[in-house]
């Protein structure tokens, strides 16, 4: 049943499915490409970010090593750097600028940025929200309170919505300190600007990509308790 409701709306959802599938086939294919061009510079990623931090004067943020692709993330509540493997120990120009956006975000950290703070600050009730709403739909058709649990879950999803929101200036200031901090510091040429940029850029279209799949998937929702009044 719930499927068959959600069918009524599958115009709303596909067009943030297929921005989605563009925005991994796009980062996929750029940070490959730029993966197997050398850094002019030689560093590795790890090298970079450690440049970059050290600069800051936050030496004590360590930078550690982690399996898998694309897993680079800053924990700001480890207050730690940690980068895959692949960039932590590649000479690339895809890891130079990825470790160098990560960096960024402890920059942020640092200056006490506001969008990271408060994206810090809802991240235990944005994960409840995500956990909870898909389990309260279901209930609600168990039960037969499906026109009850609907509020709910649009008000959960909300959450999830503005989280994405948040995110968007977090990543994108992230990836401009990073460009940056690497131009003013030399760690890369002039003719790697542009690769840089282009690495970064396509990493920021993953979050637009989520944000826009969460507002339509909101939307949907939405319309669904409308339709059902």
């Amino acid at each position: 049943m719930f499927g068959l409701i959600i069918a009524d709306y599958w115009w709303v959802v596909i067009p943030g499915f297929l921005l989605g599938l563009y925005a991994q086939f796009k980062v996929s294919s750029t940070y490959n490409r730029y993966a197997r061009i050398a850094s002019d510079s030689g560093m590795t990623g790890a090298q970079a970010a450690r440049a970059i931090l050290d600069n800051a004067g936050l030496h004590d943020v360590p930078i550690l090593a982690t399996h898998g692709r694309l897993t680079d993330h800053y924990d700001p509540m480890q207050r730690r750097l940690v980068l895959s493997e692949e960039n932590y120990s590649g000479r690339s120009i895809a890891g130079v600028a990825v470790a160098a956006h990560e960096a960024g975000h402890a920059l942020q950290h640092q200056a006490a940025y506001a969008p990271l703070q408060l994206r810090m600050a809802i991240v235990p009730i944005t994960n409840f929200a995500s956990m909870a709403y898909m389990g309260i739909l279901f209930v609600g058709f168990l039960t037969g309170a499906f026109q009850i649990a609907l509020p709910i879950v649009i008000g959960l999803f909300t959450i999830i919505a503005f989280f994405q929101l948040i995110t968007l200036p977090v990543e994108f200031d992230a990836s401009a300190r990073a460009k940056k901090c690497l131009e003013r510091m030399g760690l890369i040429s002039d003719r790697e600007r542009g690769h840089v940029a282009s690495v970064l850029n396509a990493a920021a279209l993953t979050y637009v990509a989520a944000l826009v799949t969460s507002v339509l998937q909101l939307l949907q929702f939405v319309m669904l308790a409308r339709g059902r009044e």
